[in-house]
């Protein structure tokens, strides 16, 4: 039964992992066309909560990172973002605080104080207590 289990959450991270490849392709287009925010909106959307397969996290992870790292004018980012996407953003922004990578870290810290003063402490506050949908 263990085997079948196995087998069913390795076809679940491939049709993952096809799903963020597809949503890279279109993210990338966007930020050819310097649509940075609407890149960063479409690598937010569907995010997969708590993938069990680290390959999915670390897909989405560079993924969502190669946008928020494209974003140059933070404040007319929030335009666009609903409630939802803000919260996945700030689990991101406290990921690429973690990698301990200057620019990363910069720019993370320099959307988190925007993404605070916009919305409140709330999503840092959903943050840390969702312990079930990691990224």
């Amino acid at each position: 039964m263990a085997g079948t289990e196995e087998f069913v959450e390795a076809d679940n991270a491939e049709a993952i992992i096809n799903r963020i490849e597809q949503k890279s392709r279109k993210m990338e287009s966007l930020l050819k066309q310097y649509r940075t925010v609407e890149a960063l909106k479409t690598a937010l959307e569907g995010s997969p909560l708590n993938p069990k397969d680290d390959r999915c996290k670390s897909a989405n992870w560079i993924m969502v990172h190669r946008a928020i790292m494209a974003i140059k004018d933070v404040d007319a980012m929030f335009s666009s973002l609903d409630p939802e996407c803000c919260d996945i953003l700030m689990k991101y922004l406290y990921r690429g605080l973690s990698t301990g990578d200057r620019p990363t870290c910069d720019q993370s810290l320099r959307i988190h104080e925007k993404l605070t003063e916009r919305v409140g402490s709330g999503c840092i506050l959903r943050y840390l207590a969702d312990i079930v949908n990691t990224v």
